[in-house]
Order: C-alpha cells, then sequence, then structure tokens
C-alpha cells in the first residue's frame, strides 16, 4: 500500500506502562505501517508525564497543590516530603539524570545516603540492619556495587515521590497500576465515565498539555491508542478527551492487549463520544482496511474485527470482513525512530538479580512468534487470538529484525515478549545468531519443558541468553496435571537447574488458589519452591492469585474443574475476571500473605532451610514432601 498523501498517523503508549523501556505495541505498528510506506510516528505520554511531574518545576506544583489541601489529608508522605521540600527541588533533577545513565558520577553522593531525602518508603531497608547496625545494604553490594546502590536508593526515592502524589494528587496514581479499577473486569463504564467527568486534577492538565504539544508537533489525521493494561486505561480516554477537544476531526482508534482481552462484548455507546474506533486482536489487518476506509476506498461495512458506533441508530455494531491476518514473516521490523530512547529510568525496585530485569536497564522488545505453540493450560485465554493463533518466523528473518533494530537503537539488549518462546525456534536463532556473532543479550518467556536440555541451554547462552522466565503455577504434580500444564515438578528441577549451570537466570512464576487446591497442596508447593530456591534451580519467584477468566478453559468448562461460576452482572463494557465457587472452602487470601513473604525472603537468600510453616501466622499442617526431594529429582 502506497502512503496517502494526507494521512498522518501518530501511536501513542498511555500512561502508566513501564519507564525502563519503551512498551512495544507503537514500535511494532509503527514499524509495520512505515513498511507499507504510510506516514507514521510515535509518542510515549507515560514517560513524558512522569519527566514532567518528577522535575523541579513538576514537584514545584505539587507543593502548591499541597497547600491547599486540609490537615487531614496530610499522610505521612506529604508530611516528609514538606519537611524536606528544598531538598527534594534540589536533588530530583540531578536523580532523574543519574537514572537516565546521563550522570553517573552522581552514584558516589546518592550511595552515602546524605545527599537524598529519605521518606517512609526508605524504612524498607530497616530488615537488613545486622545486629551491630551495619550498613543495610552491605550484603547486597559488598564493597563495590556503588551503581547499583545508588539506583537502589534512588529509586526508592521516586517511590516516596509516587507516594506523595497519590496522597496529595490522585488517589489512583502509580507508576504502573494508574486507575486500573476503573477498567479491569468493570461491567458497566459507569466508574469511568463519572471519572472522566469530573474536574481535571494536576496529573490530568499536564497530560493535556503534553498531548496538545504532541498534536501541534505532528498534526495526525489518524492517533492509535494502544492501551495493553487495565492500568492504561483512565489516561488513553484522558488523552482521546484532549484530542476531540483539540480537533473533532481527528480519527482515533483504541486497541491492545486489555481491549483485545476485555471489550470483546462491547455494547455500551459512550466509549465512542471519544473514539471512532475499537479494534481487536493483531493490530495490523484491521488497520489496513481502517485507512482504506478513512480514504474513501473501502465502506465501514467491510471494516475487520473493528468496533463502531451506528452514526443514526447510537448503537454500537462489530465489523468483521474475513481477510487472513499479515503473517508473521511479514509484519515488519519494530521501530523506535522518535521515542527518547536516552530518557528512560532504570530503576532497582528489588535486590535480586533476575528480578531486577523488568525494570532496570533498556530492552528492545522483540517477538519471537504470534500466539503460544502449546496453548493448553486451563488457567490461560487460550481461546483468544493472541494466544490461540500461533505462527513462527523464520530464524534468518528474525535475525535481520534483530541487526536492524541494534543498528536503529545501539542497543544490544532484548526481551523476547511471547507468552512461551519455542524451543525449536530458540535453538534455530541461537545457531543463526552464534554464525553471524550478533553479540547480543537476551532473556525471555519459556516453558519448562524437557526439550530444554543442558546442551541447548548451553547453546542459548553461547547466544546471549542471560535469563528466562517460566510458570511452574502451583508446585503440585496433582494440580499441574489438572492444569495441562504438560510439565512436572522433577522435570522442572532438571530443566531450571540446567539453565542455572549454563549460567542462565531463572524466575518462576507462580500460582496459588487454583480450584480443587487444599491448604495441604499449598504448604507442599511451598516446600517444593523452597528446595529449588536452596539447590540452585530459580533464583527469583513471584507468587499470584489465580484468576478465573471467561476466555479460559476453566471460565469455559468450570465443571471439569469442580468449580461452579458465579453470575456476572450484564456486561456493556469490560468482561474478564469471573467469580467461582470452589468447594474446598480455602481461604486463599490468609495463605497468599504467607507464601509472598516466603518467597521474597527465598530471592533474598533468607530462610531457606527453615520449616515452611513459619511463615504463615497461623497453624498449617506439615509438609508431606521430603525434604531431598528435589536433590534426588536432580541426581535421577
Amino acid at each position: 500500500m502506497k502512503a496517502s498523501s494526507q494521512l498522518r498517523v501518530l501511536s501513542v503508549i498511555p500512561p502508566m506502562t513501564q519507564l525502563n523501556t519503551p512498551y512495544p505495541s507503537t514500535a511494532y505498528l509503527t514499524g509495520f505501517l512505515k513498511s507499507r510506506e504510510i506516514n507514521a510516528v510515535q509518542e510515549d505520554l507515560a514517560l513524558a508525564l512522569v519527566l514532567r511531574l518528577l522535575s523541579s518545576q513538576g514537584l514545584e506544583e505539587v507543593a502548591r497543590r499541597i497547600d491547599l489541601l486540609p490537615d487531614e489529608r496530610y499522610t505521612p508522605a506529604i508530611l516528609a516530603f514538606n519537611a524536606q521540600y528544598s531538598r527534594y527541588i534540589s536533588t530530583i533533577d540531578a536523580v532523574i539524570r543519574f537514572l537516565q545513565g546521563r550522570d553517573s558520577t552522581l552514584a558516589h553522593r546518592i550511595a552515602s545516603r546524605q545527599f537524598l531525602p529519605e521518606g517512609p518508603r526508605f524504612d524498607s531497608l530497616d530488615v537488613y540492619v545486622d545486629e551491630e547496625g551495619g550498613d543495610p545494604l552491605s550484603w547486597a553490594f559488598g564493597a563495590l556495587g556503588l551503581s547499583d546502590r545508588a539506583k537502589h536508593i534512588a529509586t526508592l526515592y521516586l517511590n516516596d515521590l509516587a507516594d506523595v502524589l497519590r496522597d496529595a494528587i490522585d488517589s489512583r496514581f502509580e507508576f504502573v497500576r494508574y486507575a486500573e479499577s476503573l477498567a479491569a473486569s468493570q461491567s458497566s463504564f459507569d466508574p469511568l465515565s463519572e471519572a472522566l467527568a469530573a474536574d481535571k486534577n494536576l496529573l490530568d492538565e499536564i497530560l493535556h498539555a503534553l498531548t496538545v504539544e504532541k498534536l501541534n508537533k505532528h498534526r495526525p489525521t489518524l492517533v492509535l491508542i494502544s492501551v495493553p493494561f487495565p492500568g492504561c486505561v483512565y489516561a488513553a480516554f484522558r488523552i482521546a478527551q484532549s484530542i476531540k477537544n483539540y480537533d473533532a476531526q481527528i480519527k482515533i482508534v483504541l486497541g491492545g492487549g486489555f481491549v483485545n482481552t476485555e471489550l470483546r462484548e462491547l455494547k455500551d455507546p459512550r466509549v465512542f463520544d471519544y473514539f471512532d474506533f475499537v479494534t481487536l486482536d493483531a493490530g495490523e489487518r484491521p488497520l489496513l482496511a481502517l485507512i482504506e476506509h478513512l480514504e474513501g476506498k473501502r465502506s465501514a461495512s467491510r471494516l475487520v474485527r473493528t468496533y463502531i458506533r451506528d452514526p443514526e441508530s447510537l448503537a454500537v455494531r462489530y465489523m468483521n470482513l474475513i481477510e487472513p491476518d499479515v503473517p508473521f514473516n511479514e509484519v515488519g521490523t519494530p521501530t523506535w525512530d522518535g521515542l527518547p530512547l536516552d530518557r528512560y529510568l532504570s530503576l532497582l525496585d528489588m535486590l535480586n538479580p533476575m528480578h531486577r530485569l523488568w525494570s532496570d536497564g533498556r530492552w528492545n522488545k522483540l517477538t519471537i512468534a504470534h500466539g503460544c505453540y502449546w496453548k493448553k493450560c486451563s488457567f490461560c485465554d487460550v481461546s483468544l487470538d493472541y494466544i490461540g493463533r500461533y505462527e513462527a518466523a523464520e530464524a534468518s528473518v528474525l535475525a535481520d529484525r534483530i541487526d536492524q533494530i541494534v543498528l536503529e537503537t545501539g542497543q544490544t539488549g532484548f526481551h523476547f515478549v511471547d507468552e512461551a518462546a519455542p524451543p525449536k525456534s530458540l535453538k534455530a536463532l541461537a545457531n543463526e545468531l552464534i554464525e553471524r556473532n550478533t553479540g547480543i543479550s537476551w532473556w525471555g518467556n519459556i516453558r519448562f519443558e524437557k526439550t530444554f536440555s543442558p546442551e541447548l541451554c548451553e547453546l542459548l547462552a553461547d547466544s546471549g541468553c542471560i535469563a528466562v522466565s517460566g510458570g511452574l503455577e502451583v508446585a503440585s504434580d496433582r494440580l499441574l496435571n489438572l492444569m495441562k500444564k504438560g510439565v512436572s515438578i522433577d522435570q522442572v528441577a532438571r530443566v531450571t537447574r540446567a539453565f542455572t549451570d549454563a549460567g542462565i537466570l531463572v524466575h518462576a512464576y507462580l500460582m496459588y488458589g487454583f480450584p480443587t487446591q487444599t491448604v495441604q497442596d499449598t504448604v507442599d508447593a511451598l516446600e517444593y519452591v523452597r528446595q529449588l530456591f536452596l539447590n540452585g534451580c530459580i533464583q527469583s519467584g513471584f507468587f499470584h492469585r489465580f484468576t478465573c477468566t471467561v476466555h479460559s478453559p476453566v471460565g469455559l468448562n468450570p465443571e471439569e474443574y469442580g468449580v461452579t461460576l458465579k453470575p456476572l452482572p450484564p456486561i456493556t463494557f469490560a468482561k474478564n475476571d469471573v467469580g467461582f465457587i470452589d468447594p474446598t472452602g480455602v481461604d486463599h487470601a490468609a495463605l497468599g500473605a504467607g507464601l509472598k513473604k516466603a518467597i521474597y525472603n527465598y530471592m533474598h537468600g533468607i530462610g531457606l532451610e527453615d520449616d515452611v510453616r513459619n511463615w504463615f501466622d497461623f497453624k498449617v499442617p506439615k509438609t508431606t514432601v521430603a525434604r531431598n526431594r528435589i536433590e534426588l529429582a536432580l541426581t535421577e
């Protein structure tokens, strides 16, 4: 498709996603559109909002808003900010430069603990103080590690400021999950509509100014707003609101992971007061059809996977002319052209070498294959396109994309963001990278399947693999079988140890609260996890509570998993999570606190020899797992 002389496409990342690297959706879309010779640009308003707020000018405005608050609104975070206000104003710009990698020598002053003001978030360091009252960070960084020590301290400093923004400006603010309760599984548009009708707070005002600034810069005729998570939805609608006020003739499209998952039964016409079109699933084909429609070459009835509002009846209509998706080999190379790659912030929240990868470093995000090659896990949205339609790219095509991205960005770090990167594709890519002497560092998500032999792990390490993450979920062979996970605990132990032995860090996604999971199952699962840490199989993990979604096998066939779904209210907006009744009656919320405490300590090397019952505040049964079970599995 040749470029239209009139069409100018702007893709936008809305607040909040992540601060260390651009969310890849706009890079994918912009790269694809450019490959079709369409005039396309992109902007990251999430980063722009944070940088405008976290500046001396931004904090001065925050202080003015605090002065207008009644005394009863003053929280510990606000009181600490007021007490040290002059120090915050004098240090914020320097700290941002340091976290952007533009002023590395400042690490000496930050690490001294004498330079930055310290608020309530620094209380977390008290847990590390030894009996002699020594350096609370010496166990993590020792005498050296200066830059990382400073980065962690600077991250605590920013978290203090995030608390101030939440308490003083917008109670819904977080660096990642911004106002997500307004959107996540919200059956009605009412809460979001009410929030959007309210007076603008400081964050809204800055976001509006930034939006207008980008519109003046690019003069788009079409704006694409990609919303990957519920924590981006409120800001996305605020951006659309600003665009409509700026120029109602600009067409606005809403898409992304949240839309693809939760807005599949959209009925509320008020959404279209903000957006002209809402598209589902992989965006390339719907965008091509939409562009043809805007150029007068295609009627609205021939749009692909697109919601519109009927101009006469005002009813929401779903248009879906069946056309083949753009092959994964032909979607083009993502581009970060136009994004300020030197302005992202490398943060260090967790003092764990694997866990830090999600917030530290500028990673080029790339997909090895579309969808999941396994697509059987009963907790996963396997019925949706982003999981169910599997399509891989050739190793040479992927390597070409990697070469092009390194040439453009100057960065050799890659995060492969697949649901589960297929081992066959990874092996082929590793050989291609080694043959080309590409010299990148990469990490990504996998399944802990037996294909990952010690030999393959060594090959992946030689190609630049530094870390992998994968789902162990509930560490119980009975529940893993019920989940159709396709792995066993012994297999996971051997595979993860093979990665560790190859010098590759391993993170395990862990789950609790799966249907029919008993207290004994939970205690035994934690014992398996303890032994995996103790035996060097995994270095990092995270426990999350199982949530039943309407698109998963559990949500579609609950009787097969021994549960009964709770009835949903009438759906006119978002639909995803669904409550269920589990006859076991276990209080998973109470167990969750102990699981999260345990995993936090295990990641810091604490309590690995202790009885797992010690992590719970109430009596739980003794584990039935032998204390050397993983050790035996590794010797088989």
